[in-house]
C-alpha cells in the first residue's frame, strides 16, 4: 500500500475533541481519491498528516501511525516529505514566494541544492506536461486564478513526488478555470501514475474522475471509503443530478449528464405538464441598493462599464460570471472600498432611514448599511478565539461586547 493509516487520532491544541478518531485506512499506488464532508469533519486535517504540517505545524496530539510509502511524515516532517508528497494549497497566492513563474519554479529545487543542469531540466518537464511553457516569463501577479493554480501544482511537481494532494483547490475559480485545473489533474493521474488526493466540495466537478471517496461526516461519525457511488448514496448533501436521481431511484446513481439522460428520457412526470405555480413577481419592498450606471478602471483598463442595477431590502441577489469579469469590483464599489468612475451606488438603511452614496462617504459610514465579507476570511480575522473576534469588531465601533448566543446558534458556532 503507497498509504496507511492505522488507528491515527489527533486534536488540535486547546480542543477537547479530537477531529480525527481511530482512522484506519489504506489508498493504493496511482489513486484518483476524492475526500468529501462538510466544513470542520476533518478533510484538511487529513490531507495535512500526508506531509507533515500535522502535527509539526499545527501542534495538538497525535497517537497512531500514518505511513506513506513506509515513510513517517510525523517524524520526517514537510520538509523530509517533499519529495514523496507535493501539496497545493486553497490559495495558490499562499505558496508563492517570487515574481517571475519561470523563477518560483525553480524555487523548491533551490532549496533542495539541486544541480542547474537539474533543475533547468526538471523546470522544462513541468512547464510542458501542465502546458504552460506560455506563462514562464509572466509575473503571477497577472496570472489568472486558474493559471495561478496550475503554477502552484508545477511548482510543487518539479520535486517529482509521487502523491499530489489538493485541498480544494477550484473553489476559488469559475467553472472553465476549474475544468482546466481538473483536466491538468486527470492528466498526471492517467498519463503519469500520479496518485492524486482532492478534496471538493462541488462534487459535479470532479466527482466522475474519481477511483474512490473517502467521505467524513463528522460529529463523531466514522469515515466512509468506498466507491463514488457507493458513498454518494449515504451522503445527505449530493450535487443536483445525484441529488435527483436519489429521489427516483435511478440506479445505478449517474454521475455525469451524460450518464442521468437515460434516466430522464424514460422518465414520465404524473399529472398535467402545464399546471406549474406561476413565479411570484420579485416583491416591491423599498429599495436598500441603488446601482445607476456605474463604470470603472482598473489603470485605464475597464473592469466595469454601464452597470444599472436595483436590490430590494430581503432580496437574494448571485452575481456570477468568469474570474475577472468584475464580480468583486462591483461588490468593492458597494462596499465603499472602490468609487465609480462614473455613475452612483446608493444604500438606504434599514427601514428606509437614511440613504448614502458611497463616493462621498467614508467606509466607516457605509459599515452601518452593509456588511462585507471577502473571498478569503483570514483577511478580517485576527484574534484566536470567535468571541475575542467578535468583541474586536464591536469595539472598533465603539460598542461594549455583546451577548453573542442567538448570532452563534443561528450559524452554528455555539460549540465554538
Amino acid at each position: 500500500m503507497m498509504i496507511e493509516f492505522d488507528a491515527l487520532t489527533y486534536r488540535y491544541p486547546g480542543s477537547e475533541t479530537p477531529v480525527l478518531q481511530d482512522l484506519s485506512l489504506e489508498i493504493e499506488d496511482g489513486e484518483f481519491l476524492l475526500v468529501v464532508g462538510p466544513s470542520g469533519a476533518g478533510k484538511s486535517t487529513f490531507l495535512r498528516c500526508l506531509n507533515g504540517l500535522v502535527p509539526h505545524f499545527y501542534g495538538g496530539t497525535l497517537s497512531g501511525q500514518v505511513r506513506v510509502h513506509g515513510l513517517d511524515p510525523v517524524a520526517l516532517g514537510p520538509r523530509g516529505m517533499a519529495s514523496r508528497v507535493g501539496f497545493v494549497l486553497q490559495d495558490p497566492e499562499a505558496q508563492f514566494v517570487v515574481d517571475k513563474v519561470e523563477d518560483e519554479l525553480a524555487f523548491a529545487l533551490e532549496n533542495q541544492g539541486l544541480d542547474p543542469l537539474v533543475m533547468r531540466k526538471r523546470v522544462e518537464e513541468v512547464l510542458d506536461q501542465l502546458t504552460i511553457a506560455h506563462l514562464r516569463h509572466r509575473s503571477v501577479n497577472t496570472l489568472s486564478g486558474g493559471e495561478r493554480q496550475r503554477v502552484a501544482i508545477a511548482a510543487v511537481m518539479t520535486l517529482q513526488p509521487q502523491i499530489l494532494v489538493l485541498d480544494e483547490p477550484t473553489s476559488q475559480l469559475d467553472p472553465q478555470a476549474a475544468e482546466e485545473v481538473l483536466d491538468t489533474l486527470v492528466k498526471l493521474n492517467q498519463d503519469l501514475g500520479l496518485t492524486v488526493i482532492l478534496s471538493e466540495h462541488r462534487l459535479e466537478r470532479v466527482v466522475q474522475y474519481a477511483d474512490r471517496m473517502l467521505y467524513f461526516p463528522g460529529e463523531g461519525r466514522a469515515p466512509i471509503l468506498d466507491e463514488p457511488r457507493a458513498v454518494l448514496g449515504q451522503m445527505p448533501f449530493t450535487s443536483p443530478l445525484v441529488t435527483l436521481a436519489k429521489a427516483l431511484d435511478w440506479s445505478p446513481l449517474p454521475l455525469t449528464i451524460k450518464e442521468g439522460r437515460p434516466f430522464a428520457r424514460n422518465h414520465q412526470v404524473d399529472g398535467d405538464p402545464g399546471n406549474v405555480a406561476a413565479v411570484p413577481a420579485p416583491s416591491e419592498s423599498p429599495l436598500s441598493i441603488s446601482i445607476q450606471d456605474v463604470g470603472f478602471s482598473y489603470n485605464g483598463h475597464p473592469a466595469l462599464q454601464r452597470i444599472s442595477l436595483d436590490v430590494r431590502r430581503g432580496e437574494f441577489v448571485a452575481l456570477m460570471g468568469r474570474n475577472g469579469s468584475g464580480k468583486t469590483t462591483l461588490l468593492k464599489q458597494i462596499m465603499g472600498l472602490l468609487k465609480p468612475d462614473r455613475g452612483q451606488v446608493q444604500l438606504t438603511g434599514p427601514n428606509g432611514h437614511g440613504t448614502v452614496s458611497t463616493r462621498s462617504a467614508n467606509v466607516e459610514d457605509l459599515i452601518d448599511f452593509v456588511g462585507y465579507v471577502p473571498q478569503n476570511p483570514n483577511a478580517l480575522l485576527f484574534n484566536d478565539t470567535v468571541r475575542q473576534e467578535l468583541d474586536f469588531t464591536r469595539r472598533g465601533h465603539r460598542l461594549p461586547p455583546g451577548d453573542y448566543g442567538e448570532l452563534l446558534d443561528a450559524l452554528g458556532l455555539s460549540s465554538h
